[in-house]
């Protein structure tokens, strides 16, 4: 890489680290905030889905924003507004002002992770492209790993606090970074909003992104749900109905022609929807029914984590080489196969033959799947076009995980048990498995030059 590539690189990891490792150590510092300021369970909930609102309502706008107007001012709007909000959630007084700064902070989240792989996007080609991306992946998976340990750490010697002001370091780090670069972002010629679109696209999205995180707490026969729901879904349809017809689209439709967009988003809707539920369930069922202590149970994924780290990079650099359909292909039914493994547990377990063969079988798959997948989607776009098609991809995994997590309780039925435990596994691997049937079918590899290209980047 040149300096310049290595910078980008770097700040484009640094800047997703941020928002990955916010959404990964907020629960660890619930409990303690939570007895600080007050408000109980509820107050609790509210602290998360503040953010969680917020930043899946703006996504598809923030993808838009970054195309229009640059990748590094976005990116440089978006850690200004994370880390002031979150040295104002570190200092905040009260409950409610903490729940208000979450949703500001889902706010400036939402301009982070599009921006940054857009960025990789317009300055990577090929197979260094493919590479830059498994690095991407491979550290925003050290985030979700670090970060319960980090809070854990703050959590108990220091205060709750501590786990937002400490967001300020690595901003800081890639404010100073982009100064560096001294890349500036030339603002697309006529370049404007589509208020109209924005406007329904953050209702259309906005609703039903409510519903799926409320509907637990409210019922789906209660308004509070059903209004938003319906207006969300109604507001989304115009929205399409309105992008087909603009002159400057928020989200040109005419992405979904490319076959690799539209599989890799299809194939992402079942591998992140069976991501949303693996971890959570199979922890709580260690947990609640195997009666491991908290900290095992949670140590349970670890190997995933690692194996991302470690290997997404490689799978990055080989799917450049060779196509992604392979790698998209076998890694979700190694996932599923995975899964289908933990069936042997029953309400006595064993780690080292139960539960680890099946945890390793699924950390291969994964880092198989992560990578090529992201880079199959946003190779089949123009580069300028890299923030929405980004911005897509992530609102597709998010709503797909919200899905899943809101259909869980009709799969387990009452209790969670062996019986409904075996039920949710075999649903998983049905899905992992679908997102790679779905592959197989939809994805296409590059042509041979364009391979030979991409196996030239990757040896540089």
């Amino acid at each position: 890489m040149t300096r310049s590539e290595r910078l980008v690189l770097v700040i484009a990891v640094l800047a997703s680290f941020v928002a990955f490792l916010d959404g990964s150590v907020i629960n660890v510092a619930l409990p303690a905030l939570s007895e600080e300021l007050g408000g109980g369970l509820s107050t609790q909930q509210w602290v998360v889905d503040a953010y969680l609102i917020t930043l899946g309502s703006l996504i598809l706008l923030a993808g838009s924003l970054s195309d229009l107007f640059g990748r590094v001012v976005v990116l440089r709007a978006g850690l200004i507004g994370f880390g002031v909000t979150s040295v104002l959630i570190a200092v905040a007084p009260t409950a409610e002002l903490v729940i208000v700064l979450r949703a500001l902070q889902g706010v400036a989240g939402a301009l982070l992770v599009p921006s940054s792989l857009a960025l990789i996007t317009s300055t990577f080609s090929g197979g260094s492209r493919a590479r830059a991306i498994g690095t991407w992946t491979a550290w925003t998976s050290a985030a979700f790993l670090a970060g319960p340990f980090l809070g854990g750490l703050f959590v108990q010697f220091l205060s709750w606090r501590w786990v937002f002001a400490i967001n300020v370091v690595p901003i800081a780090v890639t404010i100073g970074l982009l100064a560096v670069l001294g890349q500036r972002d030339e603002r697309r010629p006529g370049a404007r909003v589509d208020v109209l679109g924005a406007v329904l696209g953050v209702v259309g999205l906005g609703g039903p992104v409510f519903t799926l995180i409320e509907q637990q707490n409210y019922g789906w026969g209660s308004p509070v749900i059903l209004v938003p729901f319906i207006v969300g879904l109604v507001s989304f349809a115009a929205f399409l109905w309105w992008q087909s017809r603009a002159a400057a689209p928020m989200l040109p439709l005419g992405l979904f022609r490319e076959r690799n967009f539209w599989a890799g988003n299809i194939a992402t809707a079942f591998v992140y929807a069976a991501l949303s539920v693996s971890g959570f369930i199979v922890v709580i069922y260690l947990q609640q029914v195997a009666g491991f202590p908290p900290t095992l149970a949670a140590l349970a994924f670890l190997p995933v984590s690692l194996a991302n780290v470690l290997l997404s990079r490689v799978f990055g650099g080989l799917s450049a080489r060779f196509g992604p359909r392979f790698f998209m292909t076998m890694g979700p039914l190694l996932a599923a196969v995975g899964h289908l493994l933990f069936l042997t547990m029953g309400e006595r377990v064993d780690y080292w033959t139960q539960v680890l063969p099946g945890v390793l079988v699924f950390a291969v798959g994964l880092s198989m799947t992560v990578a090529p997948l992201t880079a199959a989607i946003l190779s089949a776009i123009p580069p300028e076009q890299a923030g929405i098609g980004s911005a897509v991809n992530n609102a597709v995994s998010r709503v797909a995980g919200l899905v899943a997590i809101a259909l869980l309780g009709i799969i387990i039925a009452t209790t969670l048990d062996v019986e409904s435990f075996r039920r949710v596994l075999v649903v998983l691997a049905v899905l992992f498995a679908a997102g790679g049937l779905v592959s197989l079918v939809g994805i296409r590899n590059p042509s041979r030059e364009s391979r030979d290209d991409a196996r030239a980047g990757a040896e540089q």
